[in-house]
C-alpha cells in the first residue's frame, strides 16, 4: 500500500477513502510527514510561511446549542457571568487591536435567539466604516444558520445581506467532525447535529463569493474512519465550489484536537489527543485536502513547539496572533503570543515568515 500511495502521490492521483483511512491508521509517522511535506513543496513552493495578526472577539456567550465539548457558553440571561455586547462596545474593542496592528478581527459567539438579524449586518457596517484597513472575519455555519431563522431569511439571503454590508469572509466554526453519527452525540442543537446543514451554509457563501476555511476538532468521540470521510467530504465541497467559478472557496483547512477541561464531555473522553496524532493528522490532511492551498499549524491549540514541527508534517501557515481568544481560555488552555514570537517561531523552523490578510493576500513588510 506504501508503493501505491507514494506512486499515486508523486503522479498528482487523488487518494480515495480507503487509502486515507490507511494513512491514519498505519502509516510510519515520519514516512507520512516526509509525503506531506512533499505535497505541501509542489503547492507551496516557496521557503515562506504565513500568518496573520488577528484577534477573536466574542460578541455573546449565550447560547442554547448545548454542546457538551464547550465551556464557553451560558443558558441563562441572568448569571453573571452572561453578556451580549453592543456594537459600540465590539467597535471599542476592534480600536483596541487596532493599536496592537490587528488586520483580522476573526468573531465568534454562542446561538443567541434574542439578538435580531440587524444586529449582525450593523456590526459588519460599523467595522468596514471605522476600520476599512481591518477584515471582518466574521459568524460561523451554526450563526449563520440561527441569523437565516431569526430574519426568515434563506442562508443565501443572509450571505447576500451579509457581503452588501461589507463582509468577505467567514471561518470555519462549527464543523466538529462532519459526521451526523457524531454531531448528534455531541451537540442538541439540530441544525449543528447535520453535515447537510454545513455544507449548505459553506455552499452558499461560496456561491454568494465568500472566501471561508474549513476546520475540524478531532480527539473527543469519532472513529479514524470518521476523520477521513470529514476530509473527503471538505474536498467534494472545494470541487463544487472551483467548478462554480463563482471566486467562493476554502483558502485552509485547520484541524485543532478536543481541551476537555471545564466541559461535559470530558466524561466520556479522559484522555486528550497529544503532538503526535497532531502531526499525523495535518499530513494525513495535507495529502487528502489536495485542492486546497493552505493547511494551519495552530501553535494555539497544540503548543508553540508542536505548532513549529507541524510546519515540516505539511503545514504552511502557522495562524493568528488571537490577541483576545476566550473560547479555548473557557477550557483551560491559556497560550499567548505576539508578532514578533510569530516570526521568530518561524525562522527557528527554518522558513522565512510572511504577514498575509485573511484572504492569503501576502503583506511584504521587511
Amino acid at each position: 500500500m506504501n508503493t501505491i500511495i507514494r506512486e499515486k502521490i508523486n503522479s498528482g492521483v487523488r487518494l480515495n477513502q480507503s487509502e486515507g483511512n490507511f494513512l491514519l491508521k498505519e502509516m510510519n509517522l515520519l514516512e507520512l510527514g516526509s509525503l506531506a511535506n512533499l505535497l505541501r513543496k509542489k503547492q507551496n513552493p516557496n521557503k515562506e510561511v504565513t500568518y496573520v495578526i488577528d484577534t477573536n472577539l466574542n460578541y455573546t456567550n449565550l447560547c442554547d446549542a448545548y454542546c457538551s465539548f464547550c465551556a464557553f457558553y451560558r443558558t441563562d440571561p441572568a448569571d453573571p457571568s452572561a453578556y451580549t455586547y453592543s456594537v459600540d462596545q465590539i467597535m471599542e474593542k476592534i480600536e483596541r487591536a487596532q493599536s496592537h496592528g490587528v488586520r483580522t478581527v476573526l468573531m465568534q459567539g454562542g446561538l443567541n435567539s434574542d439578538i435580531p438579524f440587524e444586529y449582525y449586518t450593523d456590526m459588519v457596517k460599523e467595522t468596514v466604516k471605522r476600520f476599512p484597513q481591518i477584515t471582518p472575519h466574521y459568524w460561523s455555519a451554526p450563526e449563520i444558520i440561527r441569523m437565516s431563522e431569526v430574519s426568515g431569511k434563506s442562508v443565501e439571503e443572509v450571505f447576500k445581506s451579509l457581503w452588501n454590508a461589507g463582509q468577505r469572509t467567514m471561518p470555519g466554526g462549527g464543523s466538529e467532525i462532519l459526521s451526523n453519527r457524531v454531531k448528534k452525540e455531541v451537540s442538541r442543537f439540530k441544525p449543528k447535529n447535520t453535515v447537510e446543514q454545513w455544507t449548505k451554509v459553506h455552499s452558499a457563501a461560496h456561491k454568494v463569493g465568500f472566501k471561508t476555511t474549513a476546520t475540524m476538532m478531532y480527539g473527543h468521540v469519532e472513529s479514524d474512519e470518521e476523520i477521513i470521510e470529514s476530509l473527503c467530504h471538505i474536498r467534494n465541497v472545494q470541487d463544487q465550489a472551483i467548478k462554480s467559478k463563482k471566486n467562493g472557496e476554502f483558502t485552509a483547512f485547520i484541524p485543532w484536537s478536543y481541551k476537555k477541561d471545564n466541559t461535559a464531555l470530558s466524561k466520556k473522553v479522559t484522555t486528550e489527543a497529544g503532538p503526535n496524532r497532531y502531526l499525523r493528522i495535518i499530513a494525513v490532511s495535507r495529502i487528502m485536502l489536495d485542492n486546497i492551498k493552505h493547511i494551519q499549524a495552530s501553535w494555539f491549540s497544540e503548543g508553540k513547539k508542536t505548532g513549529q514541527i507541524a510546519l515540516r508534517f505539511g503545514a504552511d501557515d502557522f495562524g493568528g496572533t488571537l490577541f483576545d481568544e476566550n473560547v479555548m481560555l473557557a477550557a483551560g488552555f491559556y497560550n499567548r503570543t505576539t508578532k514578533d514570537e510569530v516570526e521568530d517561531m518561524i525562522k527557528e523552523s527554518g522558513y522565512s515568515p510572511v504577514e498575509r490578510l485573511t484572504d492569503y493576500s501576502l503583506v511584504y513588510s521587511h
